[in-house]
């Protein structure tokens, strides 16, 4: 199923207006998404000492929680993934 709409056109014309709407439409959604990108990576000023501690304290839990939860995963569907592993020689 096409879900595009779709637009008959009869004249170069008419392509190339669409064009460039469609140029413009695109423009204006690169300039959001990169004021949205540099927003989301936007350096905070003036913390605190405390604010940086808890920041690393914050950071080393997460690191380590995601450790624990890839070994634990690993270690209960290793069979599973195994399936996907390159047979060593001599092996079947």
């Amino acid at each position: 199923m096409d879900t595009h709409p779709t637009n008959n056109y009869t004249t170069l014309e008419e392509i190339q207006v669409r064009k460039e709407q469609l140029s413009e439409a695109m423009m204006n959604d690169s300039e959001k998404i990169a004021a949205l990108w540099n927003s989301v990576f936007k350096k905070q000023e003036n913390s605190t000492r405390g604010e940086y501690i808890a920041s690393i304290v914050t950071h080393s839990i997460t690191a380590i929680d995601a450790f624990l939860l890839v070994r634990k995963l690993m270690k209960n569907y290793s069979n599973v993934l195994s399936f996907f592993r390159k047979p060593k020689r001599g092996e079947k």
